[in-house]
């Protein structure tokens, strides 16, 4: 029998939302306070919820994660922490899109063998996957900057061009006469703006 059943989700920023995950979990009938969520990349696991559910878990309990790309994004990495909760200490997971990972089933040798089996292959797939969104948005890149396109701008968004006294502003801010803010306020600049405008002198 399991002690305590938690559910841990994760999404890569504040600006994704994890509904999606917290459904599953309670449609699995895990109260709210066992469950955790981080909205954090997953290139490591320095995650604040990650590593304060990890300190809980004790033998026997079971972690549901919706699925194994939630667990981290690096096929080693997924494979050790897997291994270190499963045989260190000792508590079950439980991967709700990929019913097959399930270490609550078959826990003879054959059956450990068989989880394992898949637990590398499907993390190699999601590593995959992972790397070849990074080749196509390198490519992106590199062919925007061939045809002259500046990244980290929207495509056809106008290049903002230098209020009449800029110069006037900017030297006084240089000399420490005004603020930023108050150059900002001159100018009628945005912060993201005037920075940028100031460090490429656009």
């Amino acid at each position: 029998m399991s002690n305590r059943i938690f559910g841990y989700g994760r999404v890569s920023s504040k600006d994704q939302n994890e509904a999606r995950q917290l459904k599953a979990f309670r449609d699995f009938g895990i109260d709210d306070r066992d469950i955790y969520i981080d909205k954090k990349s997953g290139k490591d696991f320095e995650r604040e919820q990650y590593k304060l559910l990890k300190n809980i878990l004790r033998e026997n309990d079971v972690l549901i994660i919706h699925s194994i790309d939630r667990l981290g994004r690096n096929y080693e990495m997924i494979v050790n922490e897997w291994k270190d909760i499963t045989k260190n200490i000792k508590a079950d997971i439980v991967v709700l899109d990929m019913p097959l990972l399930d270490t609550r089933q078959n826990k003879d040798l054959l059956g450990t063998f068989i989880n394992d089996l898949i637990l590398g292959l499907l993390s190699y797939v999601a590593q995959n996957e992972r790397e070849k969104i990074h080749i196509r948005q390198r490519e992106g890149i590199d062919i925007a900057l061939k045809v002259g396109t500046k990244t980290g701008r929207p495509f056809g968004r106008p290049k903002i061009n230098k209020p009449n006294n800029y110069d006037e502003v900017i030297g006084k801010w240089k000399d420490k006469k005004i603020t930023a803010r108050e150059a900002m306020r001159q100018l009628n600049l945005k912060p993201n703006t005037f920075y940028c405008m100031v460090k490429n002198d656009i």
